[in-house]
């Protein structure tokens, strides 16, 4: 302990140490979460600590290149004061340092400190417990070269970071409230399809697994966080919004195909597979990632894959290969949406010559479609402006005396985006539930049967229309 009743014996620095004739070996560095009079939350959700090390410049003991340090690493909790300390891991874990010395290495230098970048250090997803201790020792063995060559040690800090409670009060309760909504708005949805005389089309299974998804997404298992000691409740929360974006990518694929007016193959998922085959390659890159970082850290916390050169490589391999798989979904999928504005575009041209029904089909999929790309192209405009500008500002604007906290806002305003994104798309891509037939009564048109084949390859309106067509016959009757 680093203060209190059984604080340990304190040494300002390794110089003191020489000349009490205490060894390295037996100095430990000691810190306490959280500070004195204080104790952490399990409103906190995760903790997330970075290590700095403060190194002075010796001519007689530099960094030498390719520096690694070991560290024998030990955590420990407890919920009262006077409670004895539960370990909670110990590990011995090895840091590469990349310092660097932005004077000349003479003697005239001595004593000042390298610049060195901040290491990873710890990561545990659940703050279950009051009070934290982690204990730090820099064992030294010259024969096997462990701990030499890494500079004067003057101090080592630790940075942590942790969500802050008041913001997860506010994510509990916008889940909470928004779980209901989206899933009523499923059934409802789900219960329209079933009540057609036809079978359910491929987009309006692609929407409902989709509002899935973002039902999957929204469940607040995180209020089990609060009483339970949860450690993979950060891997659970990255698996959900992988399954969320990859249906979300997946469905902008079908979007666009089954808008297609004139392609001969729709409603077929078949149709689909080289476009959907590199987000699934990508998702599956990036789940395996996450489960070489975060899976491991629940048995480990002080376990991070960018330690060692190996697990470097394969890290980048694995974003690589995303990052590959992502470049060809989007141009997949400006192909297809170039497609689609071209067949729109020829539409259009010809619309006054079709018969009224099959006008009114094709006016009502222009419609949406063009309502529906111009919102999903607004939504993932404001998800990428937002998550720079939370990359650049690293959280929060400072305006005189006003602090605008960015990444809160990202947060919350985006989750609620998506939400009502696909509450919009259920609700108007859900069939009617009445009996669309009035048009067979004009007796200026007389739909034959391939035109009744063609109102079938997507969204049949001779069963019911959906509020979108609606909207767009009355307006086309006006």
């Amino acid at each position: 302990m680093p203060w209190g009743p059984d604080q340990c014996e304190k040494i300002r620095d390794f110089d003191e140490a020489m000349s009490r004739q205490i060894e390295a070996n037996d100095i430990v560095f000691s810190i306490h979460m959280p500070l004195p009079h204080r104790e952490m939350s399990p409103w906190f959700q995760f903790m997330v600590y970075i290590l700095h090390m403060d190194i002075a410049f010796k001519i007689d003991n530099q960094i030498k290149e390719n520096a690694e340090i070991m560290l024998d690493v030990s955590l420990a909790y407890r919920d009262d004061m006077s409670e004895e300390w539960v370990e909670m891991a110990h590990e011995v874990e090895t840091r590469k340092l990349k310092c660097k010395f932005g004077a000349p290495k003479t003697i005239e230098n001595e004593g000042k400190f390298y610049d060195c970048e901040v290491l990873p250090f710890m990561e545990i997803g659940t703050v279950a417990h009051k009070f934290y201790l982690i204990n730090i020792r820099l064992p030294v063995n010259e024969r096997e070269r462990i701990n030499v060559g890494i500079g004067e040690i003057k101090d080592i800090s630790l940075v942590g970071i942790h969500q802050n409670g008041g913001f997860t009060k506010v994510w509990f309760a916008m889940k909470t409230f928004l779980t209901p909504s989206i899933f009523i708005i499923m059934i409802w949805y789900w219960r329209r399809i079933m009540m057609m005389t036809r079978p359910p089309v491929l987009l309006e299974k692609v929407i409902f697994a989709l509002g899935i998804s973002m039902t999957f997404i929204n469940i607040p298992v995180e209020w089990f966080s609060i009483g339970f000691d949860w450690t993979w409740m950060l891997l659970f929360g990255d698996i959900r919004q992988g399954i969320f974006y990859a249906m979300l990518l997946s469905f902008w694929i079908i979007f666009c195909g089954e808008h297609m007016m004139d392609q001969s193959e729709r409603n077929h998922f078949s149709a689909y597979w080289k476009q959907v085959g590199p987000i699934a390659v990508g998702a599956f890159c990036l789940f395996v990632f996450d489960m070489c970082e975060r899976g491991v850290q629940l048995k480990n916390p002080f376990y991070s894959i960018w330690t060692t050169d190996v697990g470097t490589e394969l890290a980048m391999a694995f974003i690589i290969v995303a990052g590959i798989c992502l470049c060809l979904y989007f141009l997949f999928l400006c192909f297809m949406v170039f497609q689609v504005f071209r067949n729109i575009s020829g539409k259009q041209s010809s619309l006054p010559a079709m018969s009224k029904v099959r006008r009114l089909h094709y006016e009502g999929l222009i419609f949406r479609f063009k309502f529906l790309m111009l919102i999903t192209l607004a939504c993932a405009a404001m998800t990428i402006i937002f998550f720079i500008v939370s990359q650049v500002t690293e959280g929060s604007w400072k305006w005189g005396d006003y602090t605008v906290q960015v990444n809160s806002a990202f947060f919350t305003g985006i989750y609620g985006m998506w939400n009502l994104y696909v509450f919009a798309l259920m609700f108007l891509y859900a069939p009617s539930h009445k009996n669309y037939v009035e048009e067979q009564s004009n007796g200026d048109l007389g739909v034959n049967s391939g035109e009744e084949l063609q109102l079938t390859t997507t969204i049949t309106h001779v069963d019911g229309p959906t509020e979108v067509y609606k909207l767009a016959r009355k307006e086309a009757q006006e």
